[in-house]
């Protein structure tokens, strides 16, 4: 637990000072005017008085206990300063100044001592290179912040203290109060899941919101956002997205950045609504914060403008939601109640000289219909418009069952109404494609939130079999593993592998299709040949004896052509699969997160459209079916367009398979299934391809 630090009784200051500008004095400037009702005690080795209290020129001169400690004096001199609050037996300490590993090899050596004094101490550390902790509930402001936001319900956690400042900022703009701002810097020791889990215990706050610039533990990261998505939303934008972002966000931060596509598996693992933008952080954190989560997708539309309502169309149905159809009661209902110029569809366009109360009426019948999730208001500014009214209008149809949201278009003819709105706690936005956004992201928290219980399935398998395989490959540092060997792995976890023998020579080939039966399949194994297709090292079909010989000597003669040097192995006769629909399966050991299973449609769809999905394992059966309907492909695999519906649930069971295999493999650190053969329902899908990598041995296997 962080009491002392997110809640302390006593608070003191080590480089308090008299220097208007300096950071000491900024500190102790708002620790008073914020009202802290506990003892402050400024420190500084000139003594005297400062703000009418006490100088102490050592912290351990004070009398009484210390709970926390804020040490804002330069780089150099904060070691020094943190063994007197350990002396002290302070519980947290907080350290503003900058210069520390983000700096350099000398600011890193000065970070790990300064580290390693708390630590020894018993004593918990916010920073270095921070603002400092803020929380309003105990009128604390423990920073050098000169913003004092207005007590309320968002929490705010940021690796910058500058964008804490920003966040708190906008903050107050959109009459959002703040429980508690926090800014962890460098994370010596208090992170990202510290501040988590601490907020997520927190009656004060409702809504979490944070910036990262990385992640300092990906595992306990996981299961910390995920407990705390659980009580509350939490909406987090990870900056260093792009490779110039990476390379930016570790000089900041003095740590490597891992890959993005990892960090959204995480965050749909976790529950947490990732905001991709600055401006979509606090989008989607108003909305979370102020209405209540959708039932489902169906929005509905209200505007004065033909044009605005087919934005918001737009902007919706591209976000993912359904611009649904009215219902018959509804039409009906709205038809006696609005002008004749009204359009009663969906959008509903009140017209141009649409008044207060029938926006009023079109919220009130559509709430009694039931039959719609959400509610976008989308009014343009027209001559004949009354926009404080119909905000006073909207306001009073709010429920705690339906979120509507408004989206106000233009600049100062509706900039009253828009301060109304935000007084009131109705979100607004300047945009109906941000407004959608939000709505997406409140529709998708909310089906985390629904989601059934966490059950991951265990199935047989033979692990005994992977472990003799992978105990002798790290032994030879052969590491990487052909077809034939990574379909006896897949053989031993469950997966349907076609009947065939590796051989060296023709007359064995022919008698191998003979047993196995026709049509076969032949392939060059090879270490040397990874795009074994290119030279003329895959044959497919093959009906007969005689095809099969002449494939064999063929095939011997392009390779000797096109890759002379190559080492053979033998070539794999196998049966042919029935043919079907080829999907791709893999992992990717990713270093912070653990592995992280990929699904996507063969051929173009993986190859140009780029159209996969990523979790994190271990995955439930139901992950994995959500898993395969992200992908814009998926109506392929329901048998749309003229394709027949394929065996989805054995796709999801390969996928929880692989999840498996894994999981209780850490040595597996790359796994392709290339491709999965998937048909009808009822046939078991069929590997065609298959390729893995194991880890090099940190010591001797």
């Amino acid at each position: 637990m962080l009491d002392r630090l997110f809640s302390p009784q006593t608070i003191a200051v080590i480089g308090a000072s008299k220097t208007i500008g300096k950071v000491g004095y900024d500190i102790m400037s708002n620790l008073v005017k914020s009202g802290f009702k506990g003892p402050v005690i400024p420190v500084n080795s000139a003594g005297g008085e400062l703000f009418g209290l006490k100088v102490y020129p050592h912290i351990t001169e004070y009398p009484d206990p210390v709970d926390l400690v804020v040490i804002a004096v330069p780089a150099e001199l904060v070691p020094a300063a943190a063994r007197e609050a350990v002396r002290k037996k302070a519980g947290a300490i907080v350290v503003v100044a900058s210069g520390f590993k983000e700096s350099g090899l000398q600011g890193r050596e000065l970070e790990e001592e300064l580290t390693a004094i708390c630590r020894q101490g018993g004593v918990r550390l916010l920073g270095p290179n921070c603002l400092g902790i803020i929380n309003t509930a105990i009128r604390l402001n423990a920073s050098f912040s000169r913003r004092i936001p207005q007590p309320g319900h968002l929490a705010i956690f940021s690796q910058s203290g500058a964008l804490c400042t920003a966040m708190m900022d906008i903050a107050d703009e959109r009459e959002m109060g703040v429980s508690i701002a926090i800014s962890i810097g460098n994370k010596a020791d208090i992170n990202e899941v510290d501040v988590l889990a601490t907020l997520a215990g927190d009656d004060e706050t409702k809504v979490i919101v944070g910036y990262l610039e990385d992640i300092s533990d990906g595992d306990k990261f996981v299961k910390a956002a995920e407990e705390a998505s659980s009580r509350k939303p939490v909406v987090i934008l990870k900056a260093g997205t792009t490779s110039a972002g990476a390379r930016a966000a570790a000089i900041h931060t003095g740590v490597p950045v891992g890959k993005d596509t990892a960090y959204g598996a995480a965050f749909k693992r976790a529950g947490i609504c990732r905001a991709d933008s600055f401006e979509a952080l606090f989008d989607y954190a108003t909305a979370l914060a102020l209405q209540p989560t959708p039932r489902g997708n169906r929005v509905l539309i209200i505007t004065n403008s033909g044009g605005s309502g087919t934005m918001a169309a737009d902007a919706a149905e591209k976000s993912g939601l359904v611009v649904s159809r009215l219902t018959d009661g509804l039409t009906a209902s709205l038809r006696d109640k609005l002008p004749l110029a009204a359009c009663i569809n969906n959008p509903i366009d009140i017209s141009a000289d649409a008044e207060p109360r029938h926006y009023a009426t079109v919220i009130a019948s559509a709430l009694a219909d039931g039959s719609i999730d959400a509610i976008l208001v989308v009014l343009a500014p027209q001559y004949m418009n009354e926009p404080a009214a119909t905000v006073r209008a909207i306001l009073a149809q709010l429920d705690d069952t339906v979120p509507i949201l408004a989206s106000f278009l233009g600049g100062s003819d509706v900039m009253p109404s828009r301060k109304e709105l935000a007084a009131a706690g109705l979100p607004f936005y300047d945009s109906p494609e941000r407004a959608a956004g939000a709505l997406k992201a409140m529709y998708e928290y909310g089906v985390w939130k629904r989601r059934p219980a966490r059950h991951v399935v265990r199935f047989p398998v033979n692990r005994r079999r992977v472990e003799r395989i992978i105990t002798r490959r790290q032994r030879t540092g052969r590491l990487r593993l052909g077809e034939v060997k990574s379909k006896d792995i897949l053989k031993a976890y469950g997966f349907n592998i076609m009947q065939g023998r590796l051989t060296t020579s023709l007359e064995e080939a022919v008698e191998i299709a003979r047993s196995i039966g026709f049509p076969v399949a032949m392939k060059i194994v090879s270490p040397s040949i990874v795009q074994k297709s290119d030279l003329g090292g895959v044959r497919l079909n093959l009906g007969s004896s005689q095809e099969v010989a002449d494939a064999f000597d063929l095939m011997m003669l392009r390779i000797n052509k096109h890759a002379p040097n190559a080492i053979i192995e033998g070539v794999y006769v196998e049966k042919m699969a029935e043919k079907g629909l080829e999907v791709i399966i893999g992992m990717t050991r990713d270093p912070q997160f653990g592995p992280m299973l990929m699904f996507g449609l063969g051929g173009i769809f993986v190859e140009v459209m780029k159209d996969v999905t990523f979790h994190l394992a271990p995955i439930t059966e139901n992950e994995a079916v959500q898993m395969l309907k992200s992908t814009r492909s998926y109506k392929l695999l329901e048998g749309k367009r003229g394709l027949k519906e394929v065996d989805i649930s054995a796709i999801a069971v390969a996928l929880q398979r692989i999840s498996q295999l894994t999981t209780d493999f850490p040595q597996v650190v790359e796994l392709d299934i290339n491709p999965l053969i998937v048909g009808e329902v009822g046939n078991d899908p069929v590997v065609a391809d298959a390729r893995m990598t194991f880890a090099r041995p940190l010591t001797g296997v």
